[in-house]
């Protein structure tokens, strides 16, 4: 229950003489032109860019919370329109617009109605998001969206538990959004002694592979931030990691490892689909066919 005068855990709903409003309705705190690929989404338009926002506040508590300046507490906020992105998209030459930086999914209603309109010019919706929605507004949203990349932070209801979260949600959302057609990505931050049993991360790996083993999976590296003082995670850690999902799924990625590649390979016949350089990119694909072997690929171009 949230007394009078008093938010959500998410910051940004309020009850206000007994109603329960949303206070950030078209307000920012992060707007940018970014890379598709530092959503992360390598599948999705490789090479373009998107116009990102966010907003502040999050349903979860994460104690290793990259962006928690914004996601657990309310910071100076600019007003807008989804008229005025709209222009934004269109002058830089976005492909559209990603809700990213902070959880999309508490300021629902203005992400709806963006996303509406931003789908009527013929432009692309993003959402990068934990995934923790109930399915009747998942599904509301999802005719919207175009693609999402999933944070998957661990694969046991003891590690959400300490985040205030729930596993089964997050696990229904990306079932869904597959088989409804969204280009679908997922991310797993790895933290030492946290996350990283391997058992436990081949269980996971087992479950995305079951959804479909086309869907990417990227792997980053855990670094010290917000309230969490634990050890950064070893590359090697990492390494091993994308190698044993690579037992299972067809496009594994090592995120933030300097000098690891992470071209995208063909699962067929191993031709270089596209090339990467940190952000710098070079697409080899013109269709959702392999250039060398004309498999069919899961990719959007």
């Amino acid at each position: 229950m949230i007394n009078n005068g008093k938010h959500g855990i998410c910051l940004i709903r309020k009850n206000i003489n007994g109603k329960l409003f949303q206070t950030a309705y078209g307000e920012i705190s992060a707007l940018a032109l970014d890379p598709i690929e530092k959503k992360p989404l390598y599948h999705f338009h490789p090479g373009s860019s998107v116009l990102s926002i966010g907003t502040n506040g999050c349903n979860f508590r994460c104690d290793f919370c990259q962006n928690w300046h914004i996601s657990t507490a309310e910071t100076p906020r600019q007003k807008t329109t989804a008229a005025e992105l709209l222009k934004m998209a269109e002058q830089s030459e976005s492909i559209g617009i990603a809700f990213t930086y902070n959880e999309p999914t508490i300021w629902y209603e203005f992400v709806s109605d963006c996303a509406a309109d931003f789908k009527k010019q013929g432009l692309k919706n993003v959402i990068v998001s934990n995934g923790y929605i109930n399915k009747e507004p998942l599904r509301e949203l999802i005719p919207l969206i175009d693609a999402a990349n999933i944070d998957l932070k661990g694969f046991t209801e003891g590690f959400y538990k300490e985040t205030l979260g729930s596993l089964e949600p997050v696990k229904n959302t990306i079932r869904t959004l597959y088989e409804s057609g969204v280009s679908v990505e997922v991310t797993n931050l790895i933290i030492p002694t946290k996350n990283d049993d391997e058992e436990t991360f081949l269980s996971m790996c087992g479950w995305l592979a079951s959804v479909s083993p086309d869907i990417p999976l990227h792997l980053s590296a855990y670094f010290p931030a917000y309230k969490s003082a634990i050890l950064p995670t070893e590359p090697e850690t990492v390494i091993k990691m994308k190698e044993i999902a690579e037992k299972h799924l067809n496009y594994v990625y090592a995120g933030n490892l300097r000098h690891e590649k992470n071209d995208s390979l063909c699962p067929h016949c191993k031709a270089v689909l596209v090339k990467r350089n940190g952000y710098e990119v070079k697409s080899y694909l013109k269709t959702n066919r392999c250039p060398e072997c004309g498999k069919q690929l899961y990719f959007c171009v």
